[in-house]
């Protein structure tokens, strides 16, 4: 019987010998490494690795097995290294208001097997989703803000990423601004769509705006969320070609179509741990990379 395999990812400073001694102490644990990557990035002088193996002794079987025959290299590089379960997927939550096209998309991949996460709910400040995520056999958390009480809302909001035990939030085209201290509660685990290529055409309606610039190209940015409004570490970007024909509206329509996979993609790569932070940026390690 093959043993699971297991995901090893790596963040330190970069420095001679680490690749050799996380295979050396995966060898002697008689792991077989089935995929590798790593990077040194020379501006912040900061290394990253996302290696895959199995077992193949009787010795080291379990994560924690492993865990244990890593350590001393964790020590000696002062690494900070993460160990999953490739097959385990992630808990997400889906956050979205009224335009549902990414909402689909994801829950259509979910259903089919092709998006390896458990959706453990959907929550909104609106009900118009309701029928679309109940149909999929979903819990729906409708969390209106009453009132204009937003603070209350998003407090709630919280709870349900909370009590869903949600590991992974995202924000599928969700239309409200998380608050800082949100954000930092957050950090590294909530994704969001913008729906423009950023930096550029930042907060509301980006379409119009690249529209108004004339520009020859547009695009969808899926990154985690910051506390700095559409700033946050991008993990995905894609672009679609628009001519001087068309209007605002046309530009919407074709949007969605690459905010819907742009986002997937970057669901999925956080999904297999195949993103690590680098201050204000990512490291991502696509597959065939």
């Amino acid at each position: 019987m093959i043993s699971p395999s297991l995901v090893l990812t790596v963040r330190c400073r970069d420095q001679v010998g680490v690749v050799a001694a996380v295979a050396s102490a995966l060898a002697d644990s008689e792991a077989f490494i089935t995929e590798s990557s790593h990077y040194g990035d020379p501006e912040t002088g900061l290394f990253f690795m996302r290696t895959v193996f199995r077992a193949v002794g009787t010795r080291f079987t379990t994560r924690a097995d492993f865990e244990i025959a890593l350590a001393p290299v964790a020590r000696r590089f002062d690494m900070s290294v993460g160990l999953h379960v490739a097959a385990q997927r992630i808990k997400a939550l889906l956050v979205v208001s009224r335009h549902g096209h990414c909402l689909n998309h994801l829950l259509h991949q979910w259903q089919a097997g092709e998006m390896p996460i458990d959706v453990v709910g959907v929550a909104s400040n609106h009900d118009d989703m309701r029928r679309l995520v109940e149909w999929y056999g979903i819990a729906y958390h409708h969390l209106p803000i009453v009132g204009g009480d937003k603070q209350a809302q998003e407090a709630q909001l919280l709870d349900v990423i909370g009590e869903s035990g949600a590991e992974l939030t995202v924000l599928a085209r969700y239309m409200q601004i998380l608050s800082d201290d949100a954000c930092r509660r957050l950090e590294g685990r909530c994704i969001n769509i913008h729906h423009s290529f950023l930096p550029s055409f930042k907060g509301a309606k980006p379409y119009h705006q690249a529209h108004a610039r004339g520009v020859k190209v547009i695009g969808a940015t899926a990154h985690y969320v910051s506390a700095d409004l559409d700033e946050g570490p991008i993990i995905e970007q894609d672009t679609v070609r628009v001519g001087h024909s068309l209007d605002a509206d046309d530009f919407v329509r074709l949007g969605k179509d690459v905010e819907s996979v742009v986002l997937a993609r970057a669901v999925h790569w956080h999904a297999e741990h195949r993103v690590l932070l680098n201050g204000r940026r990512t490291v991502v390690f696509k597959p065939g990379s």
